[in-house]
């Protein structure tokens, strides 16, 4: 009986993960925000009803063909927080 309830909140258990949404950073602390993403290194957050865009620690978290972009997040105390940057493609003008 034990082993039947440790495997059946072991699966549950992934499946609550995914059922969260993801997290909103106008119900934040801009420090919060930025612990957020220092954190998790790499993570998507709300910015506000429907929008969201992925924000980022450093570099080592974009592709090989991206550079980072500094962005400013609205946070509960804050309309321009700097929580992180983004990963944006690199502009090559050779590659027309």
């Amino acid at each position: 009986m034990k082993y039947t309830l440790v495997i059946a909140l072991t699966l549950g258990l992934p499946a609550a993960a995914v059922a969260q949404g993801r997290p909103d950073s106008t119900h934040m602390t801009c420090a919060a925000a930025r612990a957020l993403v220092a954190r998790a290194g790499a993570i998507v957050l709300g910015t506000g009803g429907p929008t969201y865009d992925g924000y980022v620690l450093h570099r080592g978290f974009c592709t090989p063909s991206q550079q980072t972009e500094v962005s400013f997040i609205p946070t509960a105390d804050n309309p321009a927080c700097y929580a992180g940057d983004r990963c944006i493609e690199r502009y090559n003008a050779n590659e027309r």
